[in-house]
């Protein structure tokens, strides 16, 4: 396979922690069963960030970033589900097809511990991507292997939600944008938090049919039962972790449905409120992202509605430690992408 152009690169992790290199990669022809991608975005998650500092432990040299998109540049003997100029999106869990799965089979992530698309080109078996949604941008299809599935997985296939639920969402990550646009998809009431007031009007203009100030009300979780006339919310996107926690079980319905996904507000704090979760009779769920099922299901919603990723920056793949930095200050509202060429 030949391609004239410029040389294609990808960003390595090295030493010490945090330290990333541009270096040159070298392409090669998809063997059986695998397509080549032309990358031409890639999107940041918290986990990223984790990993290219060495919070998660990773091989030293990975290719970082879990979420990329692209167009297949060439096919495999035996492929079938692909062909030449197809525009994809990665998958998270490429050995997660569908239903169950084992721990110990969710053992090659991109971007840690395997190789991830912070890179020009990838070759990877066919279960390694699906097709991005039409009229999706290669940037606005990345945005979805992580964010975009986990918010589906935690409010669609764990939750069920139907319409006229309430949903919670916390702060305005990519997890909870998402999740706020399926919810109003599927008919459900939102409520969302945020400590900031532009960003509140932001939430306001997606769809959210209440944003609580949470800088403004320190007991967040009484203001949603206030809401709710004491009822509290039928699903908790919970992405805050142990900081949040407390307060997303007092905001839940007896019998709630709480989605636990991630822990961007840290995770220093060990104890766990079990008399209210006992009370309640709540269901917590832990969400680690989903199949590749899920994303095929996703991606046929996404098209039956108007639903658009909210991307907050853009940055070059020469400056991924800017996106990084950028990420890590919470300031954004929605995905922030990872560009590798002039392409949308």
């Amino acid at each position: 396979m030949q391609e004239d152009g410029p040389v294609l690169r990808a960003m390595r992790t090295g030493a010490p922690a945090g330290t990333l290199t541009l270096t040159d990669i070298a392409q090669r022809a998809p063997g059986a069963g695998e397509i080549a991608v032309r990358l031409h975005a890639a999107a940041l998650n918290f986990r990223d960030r984790l990993v290219v500092s060495g919070v998660f432990p990773a091989p030293q040299g990975l290719i970082p970033l879990s979420d990329g998109a692209g167009e297949v540049v060439a096919v495999g003997d035996g492929v079938s589900e692909f062909a030449v100029g197809d525009r994809v999106a990665s998958c998270f869990h490429p050995n997660w097809r569908d239903g169950h799965s084992e721990r110990a089979e969710l053992n090659n992530t991109p971007g840690g511990p395997a190789d991830g698309y912070a890179c020009d080109f990838a070759v990877r078996p066919v279960s390694h991507f699906t097709r991005a949604p039409r009229g999706y941008s290669h940037a606005e299809a990345a945005t979805l292997p992580c964010a975009g599935v986990t918010a589906w997985r935690a409010l669609v296939t764990d939750g069920r939600v139907a319409p006229g639920a309430t949903v919670l969402v916390l702060g305005t990550g990519g997890v909870s944008l998402f999740a706020l646009q399926f919810a109003k998809a599927a008919g459900a009431r939102v409520i969302a938090t945020t400590g900031d007031a532009a960003k509140a009007r932001q939430l306001a203009a997606l769809g959210a049919d209440h944003v609580i100030r949470h800088d403004e009300v320190g007991k967040w979780g009484e203001a949603v039962l206030a809401l709710t006339a004491g009822l509290g919310a039928d699903h908790v996107i919970e992405v805050g972790g142990p900081h949040t926690l407390g307060q997303s079980f007092v905001a839940a319905r007896t019998g709630g449905h709480v989605a636990i996904i991630g822990a961007v507000g840290g995770f220093d704090i060990d104890t766990m409120p079990f008399a209210i979760v006992q009370a309640k009779r709540l269901r917590l769920q832990a969400v680690t992202v989903g199949s590749r099922r899920d994303q095929t299901d996703m991606i046929r919603a996404i098209e039956a509605s108007d639903i658009k990723p909210v991307i907050a920056r853009r940055f070059p793949l020469a400056q991924l430690d800017e996106g990084l930095r950028f990420l890590g200050e919470g300031k954004h509202f929605g995905k922030v992408a990872i560009m590798m060429g002039d392409q949308p």
